[in-house]
Parts: structure tokens; sequence; C-alpha cells
């Protein structure tokens, strides 16, 4: 059975250590925590632990912020954070009962809270925890409700009818972590090369727009404009706790309140894009988004993940990577076994690619190519198997490649055999096309007779590569000899 191909491709991580430092200078993060230091026994909290607007000024001097609204809205949002995650503890008021401001209203106590000294003492992980909550609660506040009239939802009795909203908190998470989990994506595509920044309207397009829609409607554009002007108040929001670089839409496009002109019309040139909102993920976005998706149980694979298991778990987990991700999760891998333990990585190895398995193929084609990474001391263990049925091939082709001496003639059943194994590991990569047939032309070509002979290999997936073959060889008369000896490899299979 082929190895399960994982849901993303695996992503390449900053270390944890430079993680924990874009974390610490993200800037609400900065505010937060200089807020938390700033506070002290006579700081005066409401009911819900945020800071009673009195005190707004002073925070809000404290962070050099301006005097104003926005001034306030800033302190008052990084103190929030502060609390969220556990920077600062706030007393319940109703455990303080007979406590009353100055203005009358029951307040609560705030003290300084144990993960403030975390973020110099602790470890980096420390630090991203920590840092992970509040990415949490600045998700949250980016899919609340935008109140325009508060006053409206407010019963006589003071409740709040929230069915007046009509807000679905569910939907509203789920579809920001759509839109975060597509960035993600986008930004990992091509193996790394979408890591420039994102037009807002291809985001919102690609949460809206059916993947099997031509030109798309007038009510599907309208939708797509109303999804950018929410994205675009959300990044905003998610900008300052470091996940995104974001530049926002420009307030020149915005032709009513609240809306934005036809996103359609961002695809005229490079220059008009940028003005319709661009966004990037950040090293310590990747690493946010990725955390996130994990928690929810979603496959998200990272390069290094697979450092310290079996070489069974490294072959598997490899089997569908990028060419140079692959390449760097085997060197992390080597490299717990030293300078010293290549014949024993080796050995591993090779005994993890055996096997009759649809995956197996594959599983010894990446054995290989980790062969080569593992250095010439690695030749005991690749020697040790030149008569194994299964490697002995394999172990021939990375001998001679280092111009290894006294490597035995392989026995012609070895040769047919590696043949139809590399195609078949190939055909499961799902690789270029042009290099399949290249190399299935090629192989064909370096015996004649070649298909008289390969229908006889015993191995699993003789019949399928030989059916391959006849689809994708370019010369007529040799894919016509490979369909036959496909049909005599089912028939002496008895299938």
């Amino acid at each position: 059975m082929s190895a399960e191909r994982p849901s993303l491709p695996p992503v390449r991580l900053n270390s944890e250590a430079e993680l924990a430092r874009d974390a610490l200078a993200a800037p609400l993060f900065v505010r937060a925590v200089r807020l938390a230091r700033w506070a002290g026994p006579g700081t005066r909290v409401g009911a819900g632990g945020e800071l009673v607007e009195a005190q707004l000024p002073a925070a809000a001097e404290h962070l050099d912020l301006p005097a104003d609204e926005d001034g306030a809205a800033y302190a008052s949002e990084a103190w929030r954070l502060a609390v969220d995650t556990g920077l600062l503890d706030v007393t319940d008021p109703e455990e303080r009962a007979g406590d009353e401001g100055t203005d009358g209203e029951t307040e609560g106590t705030v003290t300084t809270g144990e993960n403030l000294s975390l973020l110099t003492g602790g470890s980096p992980q420390d630090v991203l925890s920590i840092w992970l909550d509040g990415l949490d609660a600045v998700h949250a506040d980016a899919t609340a409700p935008v109140l325009d009239d508060f006053a409206d939802l407010v019963g006589e009795d003071g409740s709040i009818d929230f069915d007046a909203l009509d807000w679905d908190p569910e939907a509203e998470a789920e579809f920001l972590d759509g839109v975060l989990g597509n960035l993600y994506l986008l930004t990992l595509a091509d193996n790394g090369a979408g890591e420039g920044p994102v037009p807002l309207p291809a985001l919102a397009a690609s949460m809206i727009v059916p993947d099997d829609m031509g030109e798309p409607t007038d009510d599907i554009l309208e939708q797509v404009s109303e999804a950018m002007m929410r994205l675009d108040d959300q990044f905003r929001l998610l900008e300052p706790i470091g996940i995104v670089e974001y530049h926002p839409v420009d307030e020149a496009l915005l032709v009513e309140e609240g809306e934005a002109a036809d996103a359609s019309a961002a695809g005229a040139d490079d220059e008009d894009v940028t003005r319709y909102g661009m966004v990037k993920l950040t090293p310590l976005g990747l690493y946010g988004i990725r955390a996130r998706m994990l928690e929810a149980g979603v496959g998200a694979p990272a390069v290094g993940d697979l450092a310290g298991k079996g070489a069974d778990a490294l072959l598997d987990g490899i089997a569908h990577y990028p060419e140079s991700a692959a390449r760097a999760e085997v060197k992390l891998w080597l490299a717990e076994y030293g300078t010293g333990g290549a014949v024993s990585a080796a050995a591993e190895l090779l005994a993890a690619a055996r096997g009759a398995d649809g995956g197996a193929p594959l599983r010894r084609l990446h054995c290989q190519q980790a062969l080569a990474l593992a250095g010439p001391s690695a030749e005991p263990a690749v020697r040790a198997v030149l008569g194994d049925p299964e490697l002995g091939g394999l172990a021939r082709v990375w001998l001679a490649e280092r111009g290894a001496a006294d490597v035995p003639a392989p026995p012609e059943d070895m040769i047919f055999w590696l043949a139809i194994d590399t195609i078949a590991a190939q055909l499961d990569a799902d690789g270029e096309l042009d290099e399949l047939q290249g190399l299935i032309e090629g192989l064909s070509a370096q015996h004649s007779g070649f298909f008289d002979e390969v229908w006889r290999v015993d191995h699993p997936a003789t019949a399928d590569v030989l059916e391959a073959m006849g689809r994708l060889h370019s010369d007529k008369k040799a894919a016509k000899d490979a369909r036959k000896a496909a049909f005599k490899a089912r028939s002496r299979a008895g299938g």
C-alpha cells in the first residue's frame, strides 16, 4: 500500500529561537508586555478585566500612543491581550464584595501573571506557547461581529439580542481559518516559490468563486467584494500580532461606506492590484497557522518532524515530499546518527526499503537518494545487501555512482526487476510526464528484446508498469510490445 499523501506540503520553519524573537517583537505583543510591567496595585480594572476608561489615557501615554480615541483603543487592545495571555491576572470583583471604584462601579484587582517572567526566563517554547494564546485571542477578536449600533441590540432588561446580529461565530471562524489555510498553501506552493504577497481579491475569490465557474456572476462578484472588506478589517487586526505583512485596501477605492469598487477590476494590471490589498504570511505566521491547523486535526507536516524517528517513518513520510524538502528532511534524520553512525543509518534505511507493498518501490527510490547523502562511509552496509533480490540493484547503482571497485555485475533478472521497480516508483511519485517518458524509453532501449523478457519479472507491479509503458512510450511498435507484455504478465499472475 502506498504511503498516505500529506494534505499539505511540508513547511520549513525557522528555529524556535528565531520564532520566539519574532513573537517578542510583534507590535501588539510588545505593547501587552509593556502594560503588564506598568500595571500596579493601583491600576483600576472593570468587571470584565478591562482597564477602566479613566485609566486608558495613562496607559496610552505609557505606550507612546496619541492622546485620542485611537490611542485609547490601542491601549485597551494591548491590555486585553496581556490578560488573555496570562501576563496579568485579574481578580473577579465578586471575590472582593463591597469594593467599589470612585465612580461607584465594582472593580477587580490586577497582579502580575506568572507568564510574564517566562518571557525572559523561560524557553523559546514557553514564549511561543504564550504567543499562540495571543494569536487565538486576536483571531477571536477578528471574527467578532461588527457592531454599528450596540444600543439597538440591548433590550429593556439589559439582555443582548444576539440573534439580531445575524452572526454565526462558527461560520465566521471557519471562513477566516479557510482564508488563512489558503494563504498558507499559496505560500508553500511550487516548493516555496509562492512566498510573495497575495492580492486580497484573489484570496477572497478562493473562498467564494466555485472551482468550476467560468465568468463570475454579479452576485458572486458582490460576495467577493464584501469578503474583501471583511478580510481587510481582519488583516488589520491580525498584522500587529505578527502573522502577516499587510498592505491594506486603498481607502480611495471605497465607493460607499462598507463597500468596495468592483473587485474584478483589480486584475487590470499589477500596479492596480496592490490598491486592493496585499497580504503575506510571515515566518511566524507560518508557524502560527500550522499550529492552529494541527490543533484542528489537519495534517500539516514540517521539515524536521521525522528526525529521530525510525527509517520506516522517514521513507514513508517523505514519499511525496518535493525533492528539496525530502533532502532537507533526510539530512536532519542522518544528523541524529552523528559523524560515526553512517553504517548504522544506512543499514536501517536499507531494512526499511524492503517490501512487496505498493509503497515499497518509492521507499527504495528514496532510500537510494538518502544513501547518497550518507556519504562513502555507508559503503559496508550497502555491500552487505548486494545479494538481496530487492536491494542488490540499488546497491550496485550506489556503488557505481561512487566509483567503487569490485562491484559485481548484476544477473539479468535483477536488471529487469530494478527497471520495473524504478518505473513503479516514478509512477507513484507523480513526477513530470516528460521525465517519466524519458525514463521508460531509456530503460527499454538499454536491452534488446526488453519486452520479450520483462513480463516474466516476479514483481508485484510488473503488469501495471508495462501497461503504463504501453500508454507512454512514443514509439508505436514499442508501445504495442509493452501492452502485449502486460497481457502476458497478467495471465502469468493469474489476473
